[in-house]
């Protein structure tokens, strides 16, 4: 067994019912094979990163799991509700950040938030409540009449998670979601978002081509060219690579050569 196939195959402890259950998926455009026999867990409560270069298969995985993308080989599980059978029990329970921004930028913070609580059935009064407390905790408060086209990258970033936890979903998927940031506006997401972890028991599931996002206990779903090498929190992946650190560790597992920059250590 190969070192990379050694660490791939360890999965999070406990964890009966995990948030997020991914099992044998493949997907294909043309002859192109996007992800091949992907498999991991997300546990309620925990941060998990994807990582992975640019074209690893991050988003076409985001895709699936929210049915975009129909997976027509192995499993999608979120909280037990499969998503090909049960997509309305799955999908309720999750909430999403595109790597794309989707907000309508002519509308105000208020406005996208009424919209998206509209399409989940949610009574306006208490959309309203639930949108004036997301942006409270977000210190967005103050902005929540302004039109989104004159918000800052960081602040459209943190309505979209507004946005994105309105309905009360257990499990968060976030799609590169510091892509454009400066340094500073990355660091306040991503501390925002596990504190959420710890405040809500949320499961968290991150995708990044950046490593530095990544703590030594955050669990590592390295996927490269479509497949799952690593699966463990960082440190064991570091340990049981026999490397130095997490660039070291990504490097020896994938193959992959080159450098990171503007402050942003990347996957090679």
């Amino acid at each position: 067994m190969s070192t990379a196939e050694a660490i791939a195959g360890t999965t999070p402890e406990g964890a009966a019912t995990p948030a997020l259950a991914v099992e044998g998926v493949s997907h294909s455009f043309g002859k192109r094979r996007a992800l091949d026999e992907v498999s991991f867990t997300v546990a309620a409560g925990e941060f998990a990163v994807l990582l992975g270069q640019n074209g690893a298969g991050k988003t076409t995985l985001f895709s699936l799991v929210t049915r975009l993308y129909d997976n027509r080989s192995g499993a999608i599980r979120i909280f037990g509700h499969e998503v090909r059978r049960r997509p309305s029990e799955a999908l309720a329970r999750i909430g999403v950040v595109f790597q794309q921004r989707t907000l309508d930028l002519d509308l105000s913070v208020t406005q996208n938030l009424l919209y998206h609580a509209a399409l989940h059935g949610m009574p306006r009064a208490e959309a309203r409540a639930r949108g004036s407390a997301e942006l409270a905790r977000l210190d967005l408060a103050e902005r929540a009449r302004d039109k989104v086209r004159q918000l800052s990258g960081g602040q459209l970033r943190r309505v979209e998670i507004a946005r994105a936890l309105l309905h009360e979903p257990k499990l968060l998927l976030l799609d590169e979601p510091t892509v454009g940031l400066d340094i500073g506006s990355r660091q306040s997401l991503l501390n925002h978002v596990r504190g959420l972890v710890r405040e809500q028991n949320l499961g968290i599931l991150w995708a990044t081509h950046l490593i530095d996002e990544v703590a030594e206990d955050d669990r590592v779903i390295l996927l490269h060219q479509g497949k799952v090498l690593a699966n463990d929190r960082a440190e064991a992946v570091v340990r049981q690579s026999g490397t130095a650190d997490l660039k070291a560790a990504f490097t020896a597992l994938t193959g992959a050569g080159g450098t990171g920059g503007e402050g942003q250590e990347r996957a090679p």
